[in-house]
């Protein structure tokens, strides 16, 4: 197979190839891969995804295989996020001519924004709380009830676990209505476990850096805390983040029935059904593999799983295209690929840069909002999507190229 990576090393650190022709690597997400790589437990290599840039405690974009050992850092606060499509049997012809009215449907139907609108802790924007909403957290309650019974603190603020279920959330989460190359109508969410996953991943990072208070010092980046095998949380961990990204792939198909009901609720569309394809894929979690020779903890933080024959979502920004793509098993890159197009710069760095102006020309064609509320999110804050797919194309096959013409922003 084609070596399509740069070779990173450091003196006493394990490697990293990083899959970034043509797009580089910022020198603090640098840093930080070269703090990591430089962890005792890593297994062979460290490997960096096209979108990867600066994160909280670990590189976004980065797989990290570790032995014996988890980085919570490396997993992030944002536990279980990642994307899924849906395939529907409408066509762009089915589509009203104004786009408004699908927007606005979506937009009511899934709680979205700063919200705890959600499932049965809050009745909120859902009026009467769906029966399935009810069923998916009796799934999930006694796997929390457990976590929190030796982790009460993850609790302590209240909780939030009930009510943002079924909510998409903020930022960079996002519900499309796209087009494939065919002009086939595709429904593609992006959210995770909400509040409670960051409530769980910003404990046991706190709770890894007391861990190894006597340690500390010693570390590369504090932030790289970790827990050994058998240490006295390592399980906790390991029981709670797990569960996280329970939470969040019933998240996404709670969210994901609400929309295909709005959208079958609109004057103008058609009856539908599903198509054949659907995936729900994470990109920040982790995963207990086994790769050359050894079994690991393998951390994907903006990483999606790439094995051969895998189905996989690589969204571009919102007024790019976005992928559905299918592994090829490159076990260099422990079989990963990119979570997306990865920011080109900061949220605030966006918002100095870019006008209202600037994001309407960039966003033609698409039905979403047009505000300063949402230019940190606008096309030009992120790395181009076909220079991210061309620096992958050992990792990657493109299936479906999907074109945004409605765009729900959290």
């Amino acid at each position: 197979m084609e070596k399509n990576y740069l070779l990173i090393s450091g003196q006493g650190s394990a490697g990293i190839k990083a899959w970034v022709n043509g797009l580089g690597i910022e020198a603090t997400a640098e840093k930080q891969l070269r703090n990591a790589a430089a962890m005792p437990f890593i297994h062979r290599h460290i490997a960096v995804m096209p979108d990867v840039h600066w994160g909280i405690g670990a590189a976004v974009g980065s797989v990290i295989p570790c032995v014996e050992a988890i980085i919570p850092a490396a997993v992030g606060v944002d536990i279980g996020c990642g994307m899924m499509a849906v395939q529907t049997t409408l066509r762009a012809e089915d589509l009203p001519e104004s786009l408004k009215q699908i927007r606005l449907k979506i937009e009511h139907a899934v709680p979205h924004g700063r919200s705890h609108n959600g499932g049965p802790g809050d009745k909120g924007a859902w009026g009467t709380v769906p029966s399935e909403q009810l069923a998916a957290w009796d799934r999930l309650k006694t796997g929390y009830e457990k976590i929190i019974a030796r982790n009460p603190a993850i609790d302590r603020k209240g909780p939030n676990h009930r009510s943002h279920l079924g909510t998409l959330g903020t930022g960079n989460h996002f519900i499309e209505v796209c087009l494939d190359e065919e002009d086939r109508v595709w429904c593609m969410l992006h959210s995770g476990s909400r509040g409670i996953g960051n409530r769980i991943g910003t404990y046991f990072i706190e709770l890894a850096k007391e861990d190894m208070r006597r340690h500390i010092n010693s570390l590369p980046d504090k932030d790289l805390a970790y827990f050994p095998e058998g240490a006295e949380h390592f399980n906790d961990y390991m029981q709670a983040v797990e569960w996280a990204q329970e939470y969040a792939r019933v998240n996404r198909e709670l969210m994901m029935r609400a929309v295909i009901s709005a959208l079958r609720k609109c004057d103008a569309v058609p009856e539908f059904a599903l198509g054949e394809t659907a995936v729900n894929c994470h990109h920040n979690y982790v995963s207990r593999e086994h790769h050359y020779g050894k079994d690991v903890y393998l951390t994907r933080k903006g990483a999606v799983r790439a094995r051969k024959g895998d189905l996989g979502i690589i969204p571009g920004s919102m007024g790019a295209c976005s992928y559905i793509v299918r592994g090829l098993g490159n076990a260099e890159s422990f079989h990963s690929c990119s979570h997306g197009a990865g920011r080109l710069m900061s949220r605030g760095e966006a918002k100095r840069k870019y006008t209202v102006a600037d994001h309407i020309e960039a966003t033609q064609g698409v039905e979403c909002r047009k505000d300063e509320g949402v230019i940190d999110e606008t096309p030009g804050a992120y790395k181009p999507i076909d220079k991210v797919m061309e620096a992958q194309r050992d990792l990657v096959e493109a299936v479906h190229t999907l074109r945004q013409v409605v765009c729900v922003k959290g």
